[in-house]
């Protein structure tokens, strides 16, 4: 096999695992965004489409860390395809079958096998690339997942007003039987490797390890502003009478920055021209800083944030993936990525529920702050702990 041929097998390896990235964040947000504006049977009050949006994310909390410790267990490979097949039999579910006690059953479906797909597939990204290629890989795999996002709400309401929720859940099965049936044909096997007994100490440990939590708590305040940009950002446009195009305009703005950002952030990790301690503490103040512009006036303020918000946790994403896999034993990879998604979600959770308590207490200029200044604080909590730890590779990480 040429040099050539051998650079080009692994992008043919990772192309299934980017469009479960894709898989994932589509089906997310396709059916979140869309759940709110059909009118059925399905989705009687402000309470029933609370409880479905809440399906998802909530057997993704319980069930992320779990699947990230069996695909070390017996493999990355056979995890991923059995999540993306129960990912196609819960959407078709729904096609099926049609009736309110069937679609919760198949969000709850979906939800745990995202679960299960979802660390997988970060882990054989981990497992398929060098450490040198680590920053490329999740700059890649983050690119396709915000692609997700952002098509997910607009695609989602064009089926949905196409053929009903049924298309889109149609259009999901699909989606996840391709995907599965691509990696079956593509993903390499890749062995679980062998490794020590682990006591619950030893993980306790493990995960509040420095190289473990500073990452991660940076992932988790990135997806808490990414949250509260896409939720809140159209709140404010329509307390400035601006219209449905503009707010639409401005958290798709987020949205595209974050997609662009994430894959040459990766690529200057990569050529050593960003280290991950100096990306991810840049990130975050980029971060910081659109949360305070979201608390300027009118249009300028909106959009400001969109680009500064998209901007930083594009260049925290895949920094601090790269960052736990590089520092992660290969043997353990799936369960950290996991416990990395745990957080992202609690923080998914986190940011809006933090802007909105201070924003009931007094206005949402101030809940913007409050996560701003929180998130401003993590580089400088990342510095003083960095001045504790011995000057070793590892404490790169620290944002």
């Amino acid at each position: 096999m040429t040099g050539r041929a051998r650079a080009a097998a692994p992008a043919r390896q990772m192309w299934p695992l980017y469009a479960a990235g894709f898989t994932t964040a589509f089906g997310a947000h396709g059916i979140a965004a869309n759940l709110g504006g059909f009118s059925d049977d399905a989705v009687t009050s402000l309470l029933v489409l609370g409880g479905l949006l809440a399906l998802y994310d909530g057997a993704e909390v319980l069930l992320k860390p779990l699947f990230g410790s069996l695909s070390d267990r017996i493999g990355a490979r056979p995890v991923l395809l059995g999540g993306l097949v129960a990912f196609a039999f819960a959407s078709a579910l729904y096609v099926v079958f049609d009736s309110p006690g069937w679609l919760w059953a198949a969000r709850l479906g979906q939800g745990a096998a995202a679960s299960a797909f979802s660390p997988s597939a970060s882990a054989l990204v981990a497992r398929l690339n060098q450490t040198a290629g680590l920053g490329r890989a999740f700059g890649g795999y983050g690119f396709y997942k915000s692609i997700g996002y952002t098509l997910g709400p607009l695609l989602g309401g064009l089926l949905v007003w196409g053929g009903g929720l049924r298309l889109l859940f149609a259009v999901l099965a699909a989606l996840g039987a391709a995907v599965a049936a691509w990696a079956a044909l593509t993903v390499p096997a890749v062995p679980p490797l062998p490794k020590k007994r682990q006591t619950v100490l030893d993980l306790a440990r493990r995960l509040a390890d420095p190289a473990f939590l500073a990452p991660t708590c940076a992932l988790a305040a990135a997806t808490a502003a990414l949250s509260v940009g896409v939720g809140f950002l159209p709140v404010s446009g329509r307390a400035a009478d601006l219209g449905t195009v503009a707010t639409g305009a401005a958290v798709s703005v987020l949205a595209l920055c974050a997609a662009l950002v994430q894959p040459r952030a990766g690529r200057a990790l990569d050529d050593g021209r960003l280290t991950t301690r100096t990306g991810i503490r840049t990130g975050l103040l980029v971060t910081a800083a659109g949360l305070a512009a979201a608390t300027l006036p009118g249009l300028p303020g909106i959009l400001a944030a969109a680009v500064l918000i998209g901007t930083g946790t594009g260049l925290i994403t895949p920094l601090g993936f790269a960052a736990l896999a590089a520092r992660t034993p290969r043997e353990r990879i799936g369960q950290t990525m996991g416990a990395a998604e745990l957080g992202r979600e609690l923080g998914d959770a986190g940011g809006p529920l933090l802007v909105a308590a201070v924003a009931t207490a007094a206005t949402l200029t101030y809940g913007y702050a409050a996560l701003g200044l929180l998130i401003a604080l993590l580089p400088l909590a990342g510095l003083l702990l960095h001045r504790r730890l011995p000057a070793t590779p590892a404490s790169d990480t620290t944002p």
